[in-house]
């Protein structure tokens, strides 16, 4: 949506932010099935350095004044909005809802009262009255970011960069987060890895939480194991074979967590989760294994 014709797959994106190399139980509780101490603010990024483009990103400022940067933003080319509330975001059937959870969009034009935008939910040229996507924006409910009406926009190509430059240039990165980091703010009990899914399938076999359960069915099983399968995809276009089967065995394991958790079955669903679990450690030492015996890529810049 922003990045013209020439852009990469989705797949491709998904990769390079990083997203599909690890799992948090963020306070012990809530599972994302992205890395231990990552959010989509620093995938964001990364992929946007790794591809060669740069952009400028604001925020802050009150509901008038975010919608007039809006509006100027928009004068010079679509902008990427967001974190916002999807619960806010009243184009969606079922909403308001107070477990939306975060989301970006992509604003085309905010002009008088309404702004026009694509929602990559899969809703193309919504008008929203801007009252109610000024509530959406600011991302009160957003954990991982303290700033309201987050914008990036002048998305500018600054070098061609081949997809397979920048996905070898992001392993090191993503074996990083897959062994764990340790220098980055996370909330108190939050777990990582092979120890957030063996705490999670503990939970499971208690009784999950319903709403627990209702965000695992709805939203993160379904886009953890996608992520993974773009994993997968992408490795095994750059020849590493090895982790592509490590990150599609990942992406069978963990979809198979679905049907179980949708009909509580938790004793099944809790002994697909023990079964997912070492898997992560084995996707780091598969992809580690493949640095370790190719060419070493540049370093990336960045977080």
């Amino acid at each position: 949506m922003l990045l013209g014709p020439g852009a990469p797959c989705p797949a491709v994106i998904e990769t390079l932010t990083g997203s599909p190399f690890g799992v948090q139980l963020e306070a012990g509780t809530l599972p994302l099935f992205d890395p231990y101490g990552w959010d989509p603010e620093r995938g964001l990024d990364a992929a946007v350095e790794l591809l060669g483009w740069r952009c400028a990103r604001t925020a802050g400022g009150t509901p008038a004044e975010a919608l007039d940067r809006l509006r100027t933003a928009c004068g010079r080319g679509p902008v990427l909005a967001g974190p916002l509330d999807m619960g806010l975001l009243l184009h969606q059937p079922g909403t308001p809802t107070a477990d939306g959870g975060d989301h970006y969009v992509v604003v085309l034009a905010a002009d008088g009262d309404t702004v026009l935008l694509h929602d990559p939910h899969g809703h193309p040229y919504v008008t929203l009255p801007s009252a109610v996507f000024l509530d959406a924006w600011r991302g009160e409910s957003v954990p991982y970011t303290g700033e309201p009406f987050v914008l990036r926009d002048r998305f500018v190509r600054e070098r061609h960069v081949p997809v397979g430059e920048a996905l070898r240039r992001s392993l090191p990165r993503a074996v990083g987060w897959l062994a764990g980091r340790d220098d980055l703010p996370v909330r108190a009990g939050t777990l990582g890895g092979r120890t957030a899914v063996e705490r999670l399938a503990s939970l499971t076999d208690r009784g999950l939480d319903p709403g627990v359960r209702a965000f695992l069915t709805h939203f993160a099983v379904r886009v953890g194991a996608r992520r993974l399968a773009d994993a997968a995809d992408c490795l095994a276009g750059l020849g590493l074979t090895g982790a592509a089967e490590a990150a599609a065995g990942q992406a069978r394991a963990l979809g198979a967590v679905q049907y179980p958790l949708v009909v509580s079955d938790d004793r099944a669903a809790a002994e697909a989760l023990r079964r997912l679990a070492p898997g992560y450690d084995r996707l780091h030492d598969r992809l580690r294994q493949a640095l370790a015996t190719a060419p070493s890529p540049a370093p990336p810049t960045g977080a």
